[in-house]
């Protein structure tokens, strides 16, 4: 054998020697990755099953320092808007000058959101004589974290619902986006089912968010499902521009899709656990009167899953034509907000 034939042969060697070492080191790697999502994933059922919601609202939840850390007022023609951080959450307030309905609007955002996304129905609605208030959940926006945000759960977030809910004089309309949709579901099953009137603003469907939008959501980017599992974070779902632009929004919104992301919050994979079985149940006989919004072209939520709920709870069911999950930054957000306006005077919400 010659000494180029030689060379050919231990570079050869060589090259299979180095194939099978990277073959196993790969699957050990995947066998550790394996073990360590199994690891997590039981210890995330554990401590769901752990949760009592009960139990969460009857403690004091907030632990943020006591006080006002921040306030401003701007005064417009027809309204003037307060936003203030106390006791650690963020607060926007719209409050018309010519009041014409005596019962108040509590806006409850969903995951990454914060006060910020209801801007543009609330000065709709307080043009039009509606007071609202949107609040952000500890660790969003505005709002101090009080809590490792993969450790906050859907009971833990409904504790500070109910907090806004009893700083109104009388009840108000619930309206809920996404999560915060489902949060007013649990509302009703947990604390009350006496509301004047409850707007769900493409909420997580009753039954399930996974079987009714995580799915469809993990063929349009496979990468989901794996980033979650490994971070505990839903945060991925939205994790650059084209993301969120994909998952939330459709051509000619108010905002941008890089606009969009700089605004948007991390979020816990727990509460999206939370809202399935056998953690959830939706609840039943349903008497607070109940509008469902739903986005003709909804990347979060099907149509189908919505159509369930809408008869689960008997609801008036509006399909919003050509548009995408975020109801309240669309470019349709006007005519949606006179859904709701024209909606909330038929039910006779004074």
């Amino acid at each position: 054998m010659g000494p180029a034939a030689v060379l050919r042969f231990r570079i050869l060697r060589s090259h299979r020697v180095g194939g099978r070492l990277m073959a196993n080191t790969l699957t050990r790697l995947l066998k550790l990755g394996a073990l360590y999502a199994a690891a997590q994933q039981g210890f995330a059922f554990a401590y769901l099953a752990s949760r009592n919601v009960r139990q969460s609202l009857a403690s004091e939840q907030n632990t943020a320092p006591r006080g006002v850390i921040y306030e401003h007022t701007e005064r417009y023609d027809a309204y003037t808007v307060t936003r203030r951080i106390e006791d650690g959450i963020e607060r926007l307030t719209y409050t018309p000058h010519e009041r014409k309905f005596d019962t108040p609007i509590i806006m409850q955002h969903g995951m990454w959101h914060g006060a910020w996304c209801w801007d543009g129905w609330q000065a709709l609605l307080a043009t039009w004589g509606w007071e609202s208030h949107a609040h952000s959940l500890p660790g969003h926006a505005g709002s101090l974290p009080q809590k490792p945000i993969w450790l906050c759960t859907l009971d833990y977030y409904l504790s500070f619902l109910v907090d806004e809910i009893k700083r109104m004089p009388v009840k108000p309309v619930l309206m809920g986006h996404s999560m915060g949709g489902a949060l007013a579901q649990w509302y009703l099953r947990y604390v009350s089912d006496d509301l004047p009137a409850t707007i769900l603003v493409a909420p997580w469907a009753a039954y399930s968010v996974i079987a009714d939008g995580f799915w469809p959501m993990v063929k349009r980017d496979p990468l989901v499902l794996p980033l979650s599992m490994l971070s505990w974070s839903a945060g991925n779902w939205v994790r650059n521009p084209q993301r969120a632009k994909e998952a939330l929004i459709t051509e000619g919104a108010r905002l941008s899709p890089q606009e969009l992301t700089a605004h948007l919050s991390n979020e816990s994979i727990l509460a999206v656990y939370q809202h399935n079985p056998p953690f959830w149940s939706p609840p039943q006989l349903v008497q607070t009167p109940m509008l469902l919004l739903s986005g003709q072209r909804d990347a979060i939520v099907t149509l189908n899953g919505h159509k369930r709920m809408a008869k689960l709870y008997n609801a008036d069911h509006r399909i919003i034509a050509n548009s995408g999950h975020n109801l309240m930054t669309e470019a349709s957000y006007q005519q949606t907000a006179q859904i709701i306006h024209d909606w909330l005077v038929e039910q006779r919400v004074n």
